[in-house]
């Protein structure tokens, strides 16, 4: 794959300065213009040749204007990665809509680990089906996605890196590593190349340019920028395809996950005391062990309005450390959440080792409520599944628990708590005339929770749907579950 490119380009001087002045109006002018899309742009700077790709880096910055592009060079992970999935801190770069970034490296130090061993083979596949799994989430979400393989032939580099250090104005930049990267080469291009061909995909698709010579290498990846940038800008993304909504269980008269939960169940209020001691002090000393040895937790709630979250969520909370944990509530994204991917705001929120992060509202609102309302189309709402198990999967691997529940009451039920907040002073400000209106649509919203539990439960992050009719019974069966997760958690860590 590399050796084809390996045919002598070569720009003169007299043609690069000719070029360059009017390249750069280009992409200055597709950068203002770029302010007023609905889009984002993600350029990718990776190779085999270091030198070549942090000269492409600044060449770039050089010629556009640095307010408006963001520049990330992905070196070896900080502490504060490796306490995440990997994929963790590419999410956290991510560029607005209208706004441009610059990645560099990555590609060639994951070929090493995998050469050198430091890495197995079943995690490497795993890192590659999810950065193809990342950029066509990206893509179909509007990104323009442009990745460029720099490559030079290992004779021409250490030609390169011996010219450069006999010369004293010039050689500085020259160091050990560049010497180390070039004898390592022969075992790694080939899983480069395999990189290669895995993470080229439809909308984001690797450029190998051929970067022996520094002018050719300049002007094509600019020029390629410029082309692609100035093409998109003309034109507006597809949502891509989508399905007929019946498939996706609005059946008339199908029996559904709900339909079998038996709400009757409940506590009387003294076991429901002696219960809630006994599992809040377990949960408090499995929280102590999962800190210490770096597992952490994430915790997801959804169900009805008035279905007690809130109340099952404080119970939870209860049993630990004041700075272990952070609960996050999830309203509707705000206005610079919109301009990203709408997972980047949940990929932020992770915890760091050992930690435990309590979502109240999460992801799912993907495939509910903006499902239901109309505020994601049919073809966003219909990809989030794929996209979401793809997501959780990277927290099992990386070796979080993760346990999602559904708190499930009757509409009778949700109508009496409705009224009981009316009549609460310090309640009424939980009901409004949308959860009302909410109710008239309960009959969608159970075909649409048929579906997220079906299509989005897998053995290490399983829905759990929990009669809430009594919420004495719901705390103490969220609390259950989660001791006996974490407790698995922890003797597979």
């Amino acid at each position: 794959m590399l050796e084809v490119s390996e045919v002598g380009n070569k720009i003169s001087k007299a043609d690069y300065k000719k070029a360059v002045p009017d390249l750069r109006v280009g992409l200055i002018n597709a950068q203002y213009d770029l302010r007023h899309a609905d889009f984002p742009v993600i350029i990718w700077i990776a190779g085999d040749d270091r030198i070549a790709a942090n000269q492409m880096v600044n060449r770039l910055n050089e010629w556009v204007d640095t307010r408006f592009v963001e520049t990330r060079v992905f070196a070896d992970p900080t502490q504060e990665e490796m306490e995440r999935p990997q994929l963790w801190r590419l999410w956290r770069s991510l560029p607005a809509k209208g706004r441009s970034a610059i990645f560099a490296g990555g590609l060639m130090r994951a070929a090493s680990m995998l050469a050198a061993g430091e890495i197995d083979e079943p995690d490497f596949s795993h890192w590659l089906n999810h950065i193809s799994s990342m950029q066509e989430m990206l893509v179909a979400d509007g990104a323009l996605v442009l990745k460029f393989f720099l490559h030079t032939p290992a004779g021409k580099q250490r030609k390169k890196l011996q010219r450069a250090e006999k010369d004293p104005e010039s050689g500085w930049f020259i160091d050990q590593r560049d010497w180390a990267a070039l004898d390592e080469l022969d075992p790694v291009l080939p899983i480069a190349e395999r990189i290669l061909r895995e993470t080229s995909g439809p909308g984001a698709p690797w450029t190998i340019v051929e970067s022996t010579d520094d002018r050719y290498r300049d002007l094509t990846v600019a020029r390629t920028i410029l082309a692609a940038l100035t093409a998109r800008l003309e034109q507006k993304p597809t949502t891509g395809p989508s399905l007929a909504s019946s498939v996706f269980g609005d059946v008339e008269t199908q029996a559904t996950v709900l339909s079998r939960v038996d709400l009757d169940q409940s506590l009387d209020k003294q076991t429901y005391r002696q219960l809630l001691a006994k599992e809040q002090a377990k949960l408090y000393k499995l929280s102590l062990e999962a800190r210490r040895r770096g597992v952490s937790t994430v915790l997801a709630f959804e169900g009805w309005d008035a279905g007690g979250k809130g109340g099952v969520i404080r119970r939870v909370t209860g049993a630990l450390e004041a700075g272990d944990y952070r609960v996050i509530p999830v309203a509707a994204p705000t206005e610079e959440e919109n301009k990203y991917h709408y997972l980047w705001r949940f990929w932020r929120m992770l915890p760091a080792a050992g930690r435990v992060t309590i979502f109240d509202r999460t992801w799912y609102g993907r495939v509910l409520v903006e499902r239901i309302e109309g505020f994601a189309q049919p073809a966003e709402w219909q990809r989030a599944y794929d996209e979401i198990n793809d997501f959780e999967a990277q927290l099992v691997e990386r070796g979080y628990y993760v346990a999602k529940f559904w708190l499930h009451i009757s509409q009778e039920e949700q109508l009496a708590r409705f009224q009981a907040r009316e009549q609460t002073p310090y309640k009424q400000h939980k009901i409004t005339e949308e959860d009302y209106r909410n109710r008239e649509k309960w009959d969608e919203y159970v075909s649409a929770v048929d579906q997220m539990i079906l299509r989005t439960t897998s053995n290490r992050a399983q829905w759990h749907v929990i009669p809430a009719n009594d919420k004495k019974f719901a705390r103490i069966q969220v609390l259950k579950t989660v001791n006996k997760g974490l407790k698995r958690a922890l003797r597979e860590a």
